[in-house]
């Protein structure tokens, strides 16, 4: 039986022209938030599988690749559970990976510490444009900084990012938890029930404010819980300053720093913002990860018509690996969906006029090939880009192809000139 040339169902093969543009992406985020203090970090692609999952990342923890015990531990003739056949798993996003690596390495960080971390993470979903099964994140996290300056950063970093990448006119969604919790608290939810209103709230751009309703009704809760609970949604609507109005009618509800705390983040980044885009409070957003204890925040590029990354506040989980909270706050940038936006625009790496062709007829042998190898090897010693490569016999459209690839200089060596 042949072997299959496909990639499997989720993953993808990338070309060069793909490959050039992901790289150009890589080095301005690094190089951005190398300029907000942030270094880089890597941990393993594989973790243990009760740190996967945890009850901390939602939906998520559905999704992981789950990897087998190996060996004589790998006893499937005795096993009742899952978990007597499993140990670890591939991880489904860079923030429980951290965690961990920030938990074993404190003594040796400093405080507070600006984490970058790149890597890919792996999800048992469904594809669909601009996800897969495999795919790159971008993470930067504060660790051990408890006041809002940490998202105010984050913020900062990660917009001027994507300013620096071309994106103008988009978008950056902020709640905070404390928030969601208040409004369910006030309409009258039990406590043990807001996971489940929040999962039905997280669909309300997808259905409606009127298919909420529905699915908080089918899933039985009180009518008037519901109705109270949906007119916040239409009232905070009307306000200009709609933070302050949930501050007020949620009072005794909401804790009293919430109010200040987010208006000075959302203000302090309008005031110093270095890209093209608008901050927008939203009581409707969510995010799905369950370890989020305060701010929350989400990019929304009107191209691409959904999220391109987001983050928030995670205090309580240090503590889940030490027993001593740590304040922990990170924004993961939608890598996969930036490239795809990019290249879906005609997206080209702006490059130096110093990348050059050598081409070599065939018949160029011996001494005479050495000469010009010698010749490359001193302009790339000078800084440039050089491509030695043989003359095919249809040369035309071998410079045609090299020229679509950024090659505009040639020079061909012929074994006639080179005697």
């Amino acid at each position: 039986m042949a072997l299959s040339k496909k990639p499997v169902t989720g993953m993808k093969d990338i070309l060069p022209e793909e490959m050039k543009i992901r790289t150009y992406v890589q080095d301005v985020i690094k190089s951005t938030y190398a300029e907000f203090g942030f270094t880089q970090i890597e941990t393993p692609c594989v973790e243990n599988i009760n740190n996967l999952s945890n009850k901390q990342g939602g939906e998520n923890e559905k999704l992981i690749f789950k990897i087998l015990k190996r060996g004589e531990k790998l006893k499937l003739d005795t096993a009742e559970t899952e978990m007597d056949v499993v140990d670890n798993g591939l991880r489904y996003d860079l923030t429980v990976p951290l965690v961990r690596f920030y938990s074993n390495n404190a003594n040796n960080l400093p405080s507070p510490f600006k984490a970058l971390q790149m890597g890919n993470v792996w999800r048992a979903d469904r594809p669909q444009r601009g996800r897969y099964r495999q795919f790159m994140q971008c993470d930067i996290d504060i660790l051990g900084e408890p006041s809002n300056l940490a998202e105010i950063e984050l913020i900062l970093a990660t917009t001027t990012t994507l300013g620096r990448l071309g994106f103008k006119n988009f978008q950056i969604r902020i709640n905070e938890r404390r928030i969601l919790k208040a409004m369910a608290a006030y309409s009258g939810f039990p406590e043990e029930s807001y996971d489940t209103v929040f999962i039905i709230l997280d669909k309300m751009d997808k259905i409606g404010l009127e298919g909420v309703k529905e699915e908080l009704l089918k899933d039985g809760f009180d009518q008037a819980a519901i109705d109270k609970y949906t007119d916040l949604f239409v009232n905070v609507e009307k306000e200009s300053n709609p933070v302050a109005y949930l501050a007020e009618t949620l009072k005794g509800f909401l804790d009293e720093d919430v109010e200040e705390n987010l208006t000075e983040i959302i203000e302090s980044v309008k005031a110093t913002k270095a890209s093209d885009f608008e901050m927008v409070f939203d009581p409707t957003l969510v995010r799905g990860m369950s370890y989020y204890t305060g701010t929350i925040f989400e990019i929304a590029i009107p191209e691409f018509g959904g999220s391109c990354g987001g983050g928030g506040r995670y205090d309580k989980m240090v503590g889940k690996f030490t027993g001593n909270d740590v304040p922990a706050c990170g924004f993961s940038i939608g890598f996969e969906r930036i490239v795809l936006l990019l290249m879906e625009s005609g997206f080209k790496v702006p490059e130096k006029n110093d990348r050059v062709v050598y081409l070599i007829e065939k018949g160029v042998k011996g001494d005479a090939l050495c000469d010009v190898i010698a010749q490359a090897q001193k302009e790339r010693e000078a800084g440039m880009s050089v491509l030695v490569t043989r003359m095919n016999k249809n040369k035309k459209f071998q410079k045609q192809k090299l020229m679509e690839e950024g090659y505009e200089n040639f020079k061909e060596f012929y074994k006639d000139s080179l005697k």
